[in-house]
């Protein structure tokens, strides 16, 4: 049996000309590289709105999850799968799998790059004290942008591309923005 390989990772203007056809409005300031959320903190005051952090996951049985939140949220690991419902304790995918999956390099991951995973492999859930944000800011599949997006076009982008995301209070902060928002779907809690 030959393997084929993987389709071609969408790039920034797949994904600009996407959100065009979406009707979505969207920013993008070009920047330096930026890895972690420490060196994207220099952009403050320069993109206004909530900034992401990405946490690409894998549980026991090789379920994928995506979850996003603000760069500032403290995210218990130890105990996400039961909140997500999720088969065992959580690790870090790999970049290999990362790139198999989302079409992305470590350092650029972000829920823009559901639209490279057409096999619908990843749940994307996103915090819901991000979800209180009016614009987000994520790169867009390259860590040398940022993009920003209204709240409700993220969510808009993601059922479009078959990842309508599961929006969870992942920490306390979380659980208060929880109580006040409302969202689409019978995954959201």
């Amino acid at each position: 049996m030959t393997r084929l390989d993987p389709p071609m990772a969408a790039t920034p203007d797949d994904l600009f000309a996407l959100l065009d056809r979406l009707g979505i409005a969207h920013r993008t300031v070009s920047h330096p590289p930026l890895f972690t959320v420490e060196e994207s903190r220099t952009l403050r005051g320069q993109i206004p709105g909530g900034h992401t952090k990405n946490l690409f996951l894998k549980d026991k049985k090789g379920a994928l999850y995506l979850v996003t939140a603000l760069e500032d949220a403290v995210i218990e690991l130890k105990s996400l799968h039961r909140r997500l419902g999720a088969a065992g304790r959580f690790s870090f995918g790999s970049a290999d799998l990362l790139r198999e999956t989302l079409g992305v390099e470590p350092g650029a991951v972000t829920p823009f790059a559901a639209m490279n995973d057409g096999a619908g492999q990843v749940t994307v859930v996103l915090d819901a004290a991000l979800m209180a944000q009016a614009t987000l800011n994520a790169h867009p599949l390259r860590n040398t942008m940022t993009t920003s997006i209204a709240r409700d076009d993220l969510i808009k982008f993601l059922a479009a591309t078959g990842h309508p995301p599961r929006v969870v209070a992942l920490g306390e902060a979380a659980t208060a923005a929880a109580d006040t928002l409302q969202t689409p779907g019978p995954d959201n809690i």
